[in-house]
């Protein structure tokens, strides 16, 4: 019985997925293993496989591996993307998906198709036939689809290099391309120039080729594309150079000496003469104690060099090449020894200069606006208003303070007079017509606690009791009077005066 539970449970309990799927990767679409396309077009070939774990693929053509640096082929996902099919990709593709558990590979066949040889003479009527759909769609006119491998115009060359121009293009319909030398139009036999990407035709030659460079090959190469709607052209210039046993040669007298003062601008150049076009670098020379300034040296000799970024080298009708080192704002570890290089196959060849920064004067001049200057940092502009405000905040609090302790001595100073000199509560709100004159930022009708009692002492002094009554200037906040009875029959009576701080 419990066998035939274990087995019951088993049978309705769903098994995990991995129990189904894990395994080599297999193919989950049935494709066609041959597959052709026009030349110009983009082709895509699909590789539908699947496996768990996820298998990694990888194409090859002809048994070659299939990587970034084929800039017209794109691995995706499941497929394989090729952009502008050319002849030579005609071939035996192959994708292949490998895990943990095996691999499955696709074959392909591509087939590049170039109709061009089926326009002319007799088969003028099926090659138009053959082409209706395409030229029943919109026209568009030519245009380049690699103009990144065209950007360089002007090409140099050694005798017996070889050199390949590329003018690829695309548009509707097709358009056909011619290629000229000098403004005459090229053929085969030219030279020894080659034409690839077009078949055994003469059009649609995207590549020409130049191979065995002789100095009659120099010369202005262009492309004339055109269709129906329109026509573009690209011209390349070749330079044929021949073969010298010499390394460069650095011309005139630059680099020179050269004075410039603190956060001025000056430069350097260097004119070198060479069969082929140069390399030319820019190195200063490391003083002793200040290598740990720079992320890198090279060692030449006795001296450590660092080596600066150089600017484009510039060709010059002569046959010389110029290049210049720019050094602006310049500073006190600016100044040093500077070497131009010139190299190529055969050699190198290098002069040097100083350069001489003179002291900077603007610090004396400008030392005492400097403590305004608006190029303060921040933490210090806050500060100084902070502090200022601190201190006259600290002055305020220990002014009143101090006001304070005035107001609360006052009345234990005015308990210690002479009953005498106590001012009755009937005469508490009389005028002070004797009192010494009040300062200016006083209480117009009050005087001071300490200016009362110099005033009081100096009635005493003139007369004593026979003098006009003594009044109490109105700087207090109440006045009251105790009367005491004493067991000898005396009675003493004197006054609380409260004052105002």
């Amino acid at each position: 019985l419990s066998i035939f539970l274990f087995h019951f449970i088993i049978s309705i309990t769903p098994l995990p997925l991995f129990v189904y799927y894990q395994g080599p990767p297999r193919v989950s679409e049935r494709v066609a293993h041959r597959q052709s396309i026009r030349l110009g077009r983009t082709m895509k070939l699909p590789c539908p496989v699947e496996g768990d774990p996820p298998p990694l693929i990888m194409w090859t053509k002809d048994g070659r591996n299939i990587h970034s640096g084929w800039t017209r082929f794109r691995v995706l996902q499941h497929a394989l993307r090729i952009k502008e099919v050319e002849t030579d990709d005609a071939g035996t593709y192959i994708c292949k998906a490998t895990n943990g558990f095996g691999s499955v590979n696709i074959n392909y066949t591509l087939i590049v198709i170039d109709d061009s040889s089926s326009r002319g003479g007799a088969g003028m009527a099926n090659g138009d036939s053959e082409h209706a759909p395409e030229l029943a769609g919109k026209l568009v006119r030519p245009r380049f689809t690699q103009p990144a491998k065209m950007r360089k115009r002007v090409i140099a060359r050694p005798v017996g290099s070889s050199v390949r121009l590329k003018c690829t293009a695309s548009g509707n319909p097709r358009p056909d391309i011619v290629w000229l030398k000098d403004s005459r139009p090229l053929l085969d036999e030219d030279g020894g120039a080659g034409v690839g990407g077009g078949g055994d035709g003469k059009k649609k030659r995207w590549t020409l080729s130049l191979k065995n460079l002789t100095p009659e090959h120099s010369g202005k190469y262009t492309c004339h594309v055109s269709n129906r709607a329109g026509e573009i052209n690209a011209t390349y210039k070749v330079e044929v150079i021949q073969r010298t046993n010499s390394k460069p040669i650095l011309t005139g007298t630059h680099p020179v000496n050269t004075t410039v003062d603190y956060g001025g601008t000056t430069s350097f150049q260097c004119k070198v003469r060479s069969d082929v076009k140069p390399v030319i670098q820019w190195l200063k020379r490391v003083e002793p104690g200040d290598e740990n300034k720079f992320n890198s040296t090279i060692e030449v000799g006795d001296h450590r060099f660092v080596v600066l970024p150089t600017g484009e080298v510039w060709s010059r009708p002569d046959g010389s090449y110029l290049n210049k080192l720019l050094i602006t704002r310049a500073k006190e570890e600016d100044a040093g020894m500077y070497i131009c290089l010139g190299a190529n196959t055969m050699g190198y060849s290098f002069r040097s200069a100083y350069l001489t920064v003179l002291p900077d004067l603007k610090p004396q001049i400008n030392s005492v606006p400097t403590a305004t200057s608006p190029s303060l940092p921040w933490p210090v502009i806050i500060g100084i208003p902070a502090g200022v405000a601190f201190i006259l905040g600290t002055a305020l609090l220990w002014f009143c303070q101090s006001k304070r302790t005035c107001s609360s001595s006052s009345p234990s100073s005015s308990s210690a007079l002479p009953a005498a000199q106590r001012l009755p509560v009937a005469s508490r709100d009389r005028a002070c017509p004797t009192l010494p004159p009040q300062p200016a930022n006083g209480d117009k009708d009050c005087l001071s606690y300490e200016d009362y009692i110099a005033h009081q002492q100096l009635l005493l002094a003139q007369g004593g009791t026979g003098l006009a009554p003594k009044v109490y200037p109105k700087i207090y906040t109440d006045i009251h009077t105790h009367t005491h009875s004493h067991v000898d029959g005396k009675v003493h009576q004197h006054q609380h005066i409260h004052y105002q701080c």
